[in-house]
């Protein structure tokens, strides 16, 4: 079978390998320091795919991602946390994919490389003032997932928004992966549930999404063994430069376009 009998959607095989390269590094950058491969590959995706289309194929491959990490961690998921997050994602799933075909494409990716920016450089932004780690244990992930629930799709990768919920709970190291990476492995299947009753063609990209989930795989599992042999600084300072260029480069250019 030739590579071009392969469902790549509109994508010729010189950007299928850019984007496959992305994938193992962005995994890669994620293993070795915890954060910031989701959202950088988000943001790569939009260079090449109309926001429409790189949300629905990200949440794939992040489904992907973090339901491996969920499955290694599943003796240590706090389900009460899960399913108070969860409950709200679904209707308002539906609410945020309304919100998001009403954005022009310029201007949703415009937003969601200023949400980066924001989630990168100034993260307390995106709490708007307020102060989870204090707030009722029991409330909330509630309100968490309220709120993801109406950014999951406008924004697409809401990794960043998550993480100060998970303080002053008690959890061990490993509750934490377990629980965070289930969270989100809810919150991308609800994407992919709310695309596909939509009518989005992902058998028309499955081609794209096996070599990106391989990469996926594959980029954890080299991040992983390399993680004690090499600098966390340098790899942090790596992330904070790429999704820097890529998230400006969407504000600039798109923004222009969108004025």
């Amino acid at each position: 079978m030739e590579l071009t009998d392969f469902p790549f959607g509109d994508l010729d095989p010189g950007r299928v390998g850019i984007l496959a390269v992305a994938a193992l590094l962005t995994s890669i950058l994620s293993a070795i320091v915890g954060m910031g491969g989701g959202i950088t590959l988000l943001a790569i995706l939009l260079l090449f795919l109309d926001p429409l289309v790189a949300i629905p194929l990200h949440a794939t491959v992040q489904m992907v991602s973090n339901g491996t990490r969920a499955v290694a961690q599943r003796h240590h998921v706090e389900w009460g946390i899960l399913w108070r997050y969860a409950l709200p994602l679904l209707p308002l799933g539906w609410l945020s994919l309304q919100l998001a075909q009403e954005i022009p494409p310029e201007a949703a990716r415009m937003l969601i490389g200023g949400f980066a920016l924001v989630a990168m450089w100034r993260p307390t932004w995106i709490l708007l003032g307020t102060r989870p780690g204090e707030t009722n244990p029991k409330l909330r992930f509630l309100g968490l997932g309220a709120a993801v629930g109406v950014l999951n799709i406008t924004v697409g990768a809401t990794g960043p928004l998550i993480a100060p919920f998970f303080l002053n709970l008690g959890l061990t190291r490993f509750a934490i992966i377990g629980t965070k990476a289930a969270c989100q492995l809810a919150a991308h299947a609800v994407k992919i549930g709310v695309f596909g009753l939509a009518g989005f063609a992902f058998p028309a990209w499955a081609g794209l999404l096996g070599v990106l989930s391989l990469c996926v795989i594959a980029g954890t599992a080299v991040g992983t063994r390399i993680l004690a042999k090499v600098s966390e600084r340098f790899f942090l300072r790596l992330y904070q430069i790429v999704l820097t260029g890529v998230a400006g480069y969407l504000v600039l250019r798109y923004g222009w376009l969108a004025l």
